[in-house]
């Protein structure tokens, strides 16, 4: 079916990017995939145009100099959406541009641009990026509740001399005014991708969020024994032979977290009922996941019955907290942070059940650096028309264009922190751990990505969220015996910045410029990573 969009659009629009568009017929033949409550994804061919309309003559296996459009008045609902296409090493020169209508009001957005995000992925060597389904992609925007799109894709002009060799030149509108223009060549495959979050299923009852973790434990108070208490017995005769006399009862000192804590006292840190963490690669509790936060005074339950004298515990220990880890997590991240010597408390941190990750899209298993040595910051150039309560939906979104239309094995970044300064458990493995992402091309190996929800080129970043990066990076460096204002060394995997195996001197706590030649974290944002250093490393108490 082919037709045109009114000749109202080319005249809201430069002339430059006035194109036709092929008009979507709907739904029924978009290709889709769909998870009943996590869910769907929608994916629109764009197709070549010509100054007559539609043109399907330009072959769709290669690629091709032909701008690309298409206009879909009548798809499901939909709230985020990017452009994607075959080859994640193909080059996309064109400006892209999209404007949706809103679900209800029916009203249309303006065109907005779609930036590139050949910068935020796997390394250039690793199984991730070389895998059949790895595609390029544009970063993702967020454009809330929507059920039409128009997209259009205007490839780049190059004026070229003349038969007489004189000097090309174009107009504002790229058309020759001397000398011929050229349209760069277009990547394969290029379509339209409609992500629907879907309806986030309740967490399990206590695993939405890890708790706050203090930097040390409480160790327990050294408590002189008392005097043992004895219990005065009638006076009877004498027996006819002698009796061993029968041992005092005496009540065991308590101590907070203990083995000694008596059946009504509140569970020590780190008690857990032992369940897997959201998105661990086996059933047994994850070691990266420790949460609760040191108990106080014991608050023994009086009416808890004594201990025999001929054992040395008050009994079992308290029903587990279901929203902390297992005393052996608890003690695996306490060991670590005990020997860097520098630690900050642990943040709040909403765990991926929290925010609705559907774990079965993701591939299985996890892969971890040894250590990690920088944390780099970005921003997700996802837009700041967000509310705080849309963020889990935003980080679905994301997570979902991820995997299913990027073809990475699960969510790029390590953490995602909103405006409000909430911070996510981004890909999975253990937020404790070095699990190695697909945030910094060429650096994703002994690091991690920090990632804020929005656009911070010109828009100031929020203070909750400036703040939540400084607690996120002191806690997780300092497990590490990071510095958070120390500099360090990682070896280049390859990039537009810095060449293969490059030996590349960067702050602790870096911008995602600092390792690759873009504009992100935005140039508000990247402004306040000194003072994130400043705070995060006073959080670890330098």
């Amino acid at each position: 079916m082919r037709a045109y969009l009114a000749s109202s659009i080319g005249v809201a629009c430069t002339a430059a990017l006035a194109l036709p568009l092929a008009l979507y017929p709907g739904p029924a033949h978009a290709r889709t995939e769909r998870a009943a409550t996590s869910g769907s994804t929608q994916s629109l061919p764009l197709l070549p145009l010509a100054s007559g309309g539609l043109d399907r003559g330009v072959a769709a296996s290669g690629g091709d100099t032909g701008d690309r459009g298409v206009a879909a008045p009548d798809v499901r609902p939909f709230s985020l959406v990017g452009v994607v296409w075959d080859r994640p090493s193909a080059d996309l020169r064109a400006r892209v541009q999209v404007r949706t209508r809103a679900v209800g009001s029916g009203e249309w957005s303006p065109w907005r641009e779609l930036l590139p995000y050949e910068d935020e992925a796997p390394d250039p060597d690793s199984p991730e990026r070389r895998s059949a389904r790895a595609h390029g992609g544009t970063a993702p925007l967020w454009v809330g509740d929507s059920d039409g799109v128009q997209a259009r894709v205007r490839a780049e002009r190059t004026a070229t001399p003349d038969a007489d060799g004189r000097a090309a030149t174009a107009d504002a509108d790229g058309r020759a005014v001397a000398g011929g223009v050229r349209a760069a060549a277009l990547p394969a495959g290029l379509r339209l991708e409609l992500v629907d979050p879907g309806e986030a299923p309740a967490p399990p009852p206590g695993r939405g969020a890890l708790r706050a973790l203090p930097a040390h434990p409480v160790p327990p108070r050294p408590v002189p024994p008392r005097p043992a208490r004895t219990h005065p017995v009638p006076t009877r005769p004498a027996p006819p032979q002698s009796v061993p006399t029968r041992p005092a009862r005496t009540h065991p000192v308590l101590t907070p977290g203990g083995a000694g804590a008596a059946p009504g006292a509140k569970p020590s840190a780190g008690l857990s009922s032992g369940k897997p963490s959201a998105g661990s690669l086996s059933g047994k509790p994850s070691a990266g996941l420790p949460s609760g936060s040191s108990s106080g005074k014991p608050s023994p339950d009086p009416s808890s019955p004594r201990p025999s004298p001929s054992k040395t515990t008050a009994g079992p220990l308290p029903s587990p907290d279901p929203s902390t880890q297992p005393p052996s997590a608890l003690g695996a991240e306490v060991t670590k942070a005990s020997a860097a010597g520098h630690t900050a408390p642990r943040p709040r941190i909403i765990t991926r059940a929290g925010w609705g990750a559907d774990e079965k899209i993701r591939e299985k298993g996890h892969v971890y650096s040894k250590t990690v040595k920088v944390a780099f910051i970005h921003h997700t150039v996802t837009g700041n028309k967000y509310s705080c309560s849309q963020a889990p939906s935003v980080v679905r979104s994301i997570y979902r264009y991820h995997v299913k239309s990027l073809g990475w094995r699960d969510y790029g970044y390590n953490f995602t922190i909103d405006k409000c300064g909430k911070i996510y458990e981004g890909r999975s493995g253990g937020v404790a751990k070095a699990v190695r992402g697909a945030h910094t091309l060429g650096f994703n190996t002994n690091s991690m990505g920090v990632a804020v929800l929005g656009t911070f080129s010109t828009k100031k970043p929020p203070a909750k969220a400036v703040k939540a990066i400084a607690k996120l990076t002191a806690w997780k460096l300092g497990l590490f015996k990071r510095n958070p204002r120390g500099t360090t060394h990682l070896v280049s995997g390859g990039g537009n910045k810095y060449k293969k195996g490059a030996s590349v001197k960067l702050h602790v706590i870096a911008g995602h410029r600092d390792g690759f030649a873009t504009e992100c974290p935005g140039k508000r944002l990247y402004k306040k990573l000194g003072s994130v250093r400043k705070t995060a490393a006073r959080l670890q108490g330098r």
